[in-house]
């Protein structure tokens, strides 16, 4: 009689941990912070002939099916060529968008999320700096710019708390002097925090 029980208390441990319940992830409400950096526009690092990088922090709210709110800043620079030496441009922006959940697993592990953002911000052109060290002048200046971004999220919970992201997106801007899309590809953690 004993056996018995002690096999049946075994087998629905068993069952338990097999049939794991992971309900606790993606629940309306829940928060998360945010860190992703990557490449950007010809998506590659070159010590010469310019290259694009980007960094940026912001907080997620999920919402019904998986669906999430984001808001964040993100700060992004492009190196210029110039003569054998580059000159940045860097643009600050802020970003309030929506991210729609398209697919998922059973396990709520993986997701992939389709999100649309409205950005605003400021771009800086050689940090100000109209004039070259030979001499010529720059015409393009600083700017605000104003705009939105299109994303496609992959994510993947590591543990019930820490998620893997991996992104792309394509920022149109108006208002800056250099170019108004630039495209990103990044990495990326999320910080579940309640």
């Amino acid at each position: 009689m004993m056996k018995r029980v002690l096999l049946i208390i075994m087998f629905f441990g068993v069952c338990l941990h097999f049939n794991q319940a992971h309900a606790q992830r993606c629940l309306p409400g829940m928060r998360g912070i945010q860190f992703m950096g990557g490449l950007s526009d010809d998506l590659r690092w070159k010590n010469g002939n310019g290259f694009g990088y980007h960094a940026g922090i912001a907080v997620s709210t999920y919402t019904k099916n998986a669906h999430h709110w984001v808001v964040g800043a993100e700060y992004l620079e492009k190196r210029y060529d110039y003569r054998s030496s580059l000159y940045p441009v860097s643009q600050f922006t802020g970003e309030g968008g929506y991210y729609l959940n398209f697919l998922s697993d059973r396990k709520k592990t993986f997701f992939a999320a389709l999100g649309l953002s409205a950005l605003a911000g400021y771009e800086t052109v050689n940090w100000g700096e109209q004039m070259m060290p030979d001499g010529s002048r720059l015409t393009d200046g600083d700017n605000f710019i104003y705009g939105g971004a299109l994303t496609l999220e992959l994510s993947a919970y590591l543990t019930d708390k820490i998620v893997l992201l991996v992104n792309g997106r394509q920022r149109m801007l108006f208002g800056g002097d250099c170019g108004k899309f630039h495209s990103q590809v990044g990495v990326g953690i999320r910080f579940m925090i309640r």
